[in-house]
Parts: structure tokens; C-alpha cells; sequence
């Protein structure tokens, strides 16, 4: 079994706490969901939120969805003029049964603009 990272973004209309967790609770769950991980297979994420996102921390959805023993981190990204508004990136840590190469990736709502490699995997 190896240790791979999978990554996800995702994108809310505005900076409230339940848009914040909902939206990042959708994107965990397709995470889980599309690579097939079981929640005791995953070692650790990583949440980071675009500066105008901070009524709630998206860490949050992951704790509500009963992710009780794994370790999170949430982090504010820089302010870089230009960015994407509004965008919670996860990285993903966990043991699977596959290359990585045939990791699902997922990005969700206008985050998707940032892989449209990896979004046209993934319909919404």
C-alpha cells in the first residue's frame, strides 16, 4: 500500500459559514467517493482558503462528516491579484491500492478552471 496525495478545489458564492462547509463537505465526500478511500485509509489533509474566505474554517466539513482521527490543517493562501475568489484547495494524504497516476482528482464549480484536465473527469 502506498501514500499518495489527491488533490481538490472547489468554489462558494459568497463567504458564509455554511456555504464554506457545505461546499467543502461535497468536495471531500467526491474525493472519498471517486478513488474509493475508506476514511480510516486517509492520513491527513490539508485545507487552504483564498483570503476572502473566513467565516468558517473548511476543516470543519471533515469534522462533521465524522473525520474524527485524522489530522487537518487549514491555511490562508496569499493575496495574488488575479486569483480565483472564493476557492478551498484540499490536499488529500492517503493509503491506496493503486498508481498514482490513476488518482482521482477533483475540482468542483468555478474552481474547475484551474485543471480542466482533471474537471472533465469529474462531472458535477
Amino acid at each position: 500500500m502506498d501514500c499518495c496525495g489527491i488533490r481538490g478545489a472547489t468554489s462558494v458564492p459568497r463567504n458564509g459559514a455554511e456555504e464554506i462547509v457545505q461546499a467543502t463537505r461535497t468536495l471531500l465526500e467526491r474525493m472519498v467517493s471517486e478513488n474509493k478511500i475508506p476514511v480510516e485509509k486517509i492520513l491527513s489533509v490539508i485545507f487552504t482558503a483564498t483570503p476572502d474566505l473566513d467565516a468558517a474554517y473548511p476543516a470543519r466539513a471533515a469534522r462533521e462528516l465524522g473525520w474524527q482521527e485524522t489530522p487537518l490543517l487549514c491555511t490562508q493562501e496569499m493575496n495574488v491579484v488575479g486569483s480565483l475568489p472564493r476557492c478551498i484547495r484540499v490536499l488529500m494524504h492517503a493509503n491506496v491500492d493503486r498508481e498514482p497516476n490513476r488518482v482521482r482528482h477533483v475540482y468542483l464549480g468555478e474552481a474547475r478552471s484551474l485543471r480542466l484536465d482533471r474537471a472533465a473527469e469529474v462531472e458535477e
